[in-house]
């Protein structure tokens, strides 16, 4: 057996590439090691930038998207007590749209027979040959002319870069979200530092909120019964969204820890990464999904253009051109990370530094500027 591109995972850059080059003619084959109801079941979160949605519109899958996709033209920061809006729209002329992750993953899946792109699911034990160009898994095995591992922070592909640097950054910290069909308390997203810990205001649909709460990392689910974390969220997120909260019965629930990694160079020979399994960034700021986004636009660009004319300069500057955009995500992921969470040695001082920091940020529109540029996307 012989494919073109060997992509190992079917994540949201997995088959955002598998359909890129199958819409280029170029054969593609995608090996998941969990199955279909598996993936299209994760909850993950969903604040799109242009780059993604333009990209996902690029290959005719955005319909479902631009029908039920809410538009995000600003955001909010808060002390706990105020709200700070950033102007998404005003300042850069471009906004964000919320659309679940697992919905474009669903929408992606479900687009793929028609398109040609094939998914063998329940893939155990894939094993990279790199040099070789050979996937293999339990019950099959195929030869490759480059192979995209799109498999996650815990996949084989990173793994089989020799000598690769990471570079890695663990939080003291975790956030617990609940999932709950209840509408939003506020019309846009809140990220709240309270003096007991951040909280994030989210939604999904009209009718359909995602929260959360900073929780220790060894907290446990069982201790954060419905109406504890009611309670404490609508004390962090501040008076004036709380007035709006409605509260109803978890339909999930999960505590995720946080983390700053990357992993370089995102090349060997015939291997690319792409998406977590070279970076991940914490979720504050919504990079997550949209640096895959941005690594799959560079990557199937430079694929596109090896298969139509032979020109290889887009493979050989991909892992450059690609993280030079990731560490800037990567920054600012960190600053408002640090921004707007209680450390374990945050003190009296460090408290008062984060609500000067945001005082200084509601009046100063070069502040504003620069940090609803970092929240829209920089450029590709």
């Amino acid at each position: 057996m012989h494919t073109q591109v060997g992509i190992v995972g079917a994540g949201p850059a997995g088959l955002l590439l598998g359909h890129a080059l199958r819409r280029a003619g170029i054969e593609v084959l995608i090996l998941e090691r969990q199955s279909r109801a598996h993936v299209e079941g994760r909850i993950r979160a969903g604040v799109l930038e242009t780059i993604t949605t333009d990209l996902i519109d690029r290959l005719g899958l955005g319909a479902r998207m631009r029908a039920e996709g809410l538009i995000e033209r600003g955001f909010n920061l808060a002390d706990g007590k105020r709200l700070v809006r950033i102007d998404l729209e005003a300042i850069t002329g471009r906004h964000m749209l919320v659309y679940g992750q697992t919905e474009i993953t669903r929408d992606l899946i479900e687009a793929a027979p028609a398109n040609g792109v094939e998914i063998v699911w329940e893939a155990r034990d894939v094993a990279l040959d790199v040099d070789g160009g050979r996937l293999s898994w339990a019950g099959g095995a195929i030869d490759c002319d480059f192979i995209a591992g799109c498999d996650g922070f815990h996949g084989p592909s990173r793994h089989a870069i020799p000598g690769a640097q990471p570079y890695e950054k663990a939080y003291p910290f975790g956030w617990l979200g609940v999932l709950a069909d209840v509408p939003p308390c506020y019309d846009e997203l809140i990220y709240s530092n309270h003096e007991h810990g951040f909280a994030l205001a989210s939604l999904r649909s009209p009718t359909r909120s995602r929260y959360y709460i900073q929780v220790p990392l060894d907290e446990r689910i069982h201790a954060w019964p419905d109406d504890r974390f009611w309670a404490e969220f609508g004390l962090r997120i501040g008076p004036e969204a709380a007035a709006g909260l409605v509260t109803g019965p978890s339909i999930e629930k999960s505590i995720a820890p946080l983390r700053s990694f990357v992993s370089t160079p995102m090349r060997h020979g015939r291997l690319f990464l792409a998406g977590d399994a070279a970076h991940i960034v914490p979720p504050t700021g919504a990079k997550g999904l949209n640096l895959a986004a941005a690594d799959v636009a560079y990557l199937s660009d430079a694929l596109i253009a090896f298969y139509r004319s032979g020109d290889e300069r887009g493979l050989a500057a991909y892992s450059d051109r690609a993280l030079a955009r990731v560490w800037k995500a990567e920054r600012f992921s960190w600053y408002l990370t640090s921004l707007m969470h209680r450390f374990p040695d945050t003190g009296p001082f460090e408290r008062a530094m984060q609500v000067a920091e945001l005082d200084y940020i509601a009046g100063s529109a070069a502040m504003q500027a620069a940090i609803a540029e970092n929240y829209v996307g920089l450029p590709l």
